[in-house]
């Protein structure tokens, strides 16, 4: 399963932390911030992901977080 995400992320240091914070919640997943991108997009993937809740855990710190569809 792949989620993808728009977000208001700007910085390397701030997308690391996020991803140490994703990481607590979906240990086995592959997470990335390609803040390249326009929409500064987070991808995240594996396997019983819950989309509302990475959406929760970007928000809680602070950043906008959307689901792409």
């Amino acid at each position: 399963m792949v989620e993808v995400f728009s977000t208001n992320v700007q910085g390397f240091d701030q997308s690391h932390t996020l991803v140490q914070q994703l990481l607590a919640h979906f240990p086995k997943s592959k997470i990335n911030f390609d803040l390249d991108d326009c929409d500064k997009i987070l991808r995240v993937e594996g396997e019983s992901l819950l989309p509302l809740k990475i959406v929760e855990v970007l928000k809680a710190s602070g950043y906008n977080c959307n689901i792409l569809e």
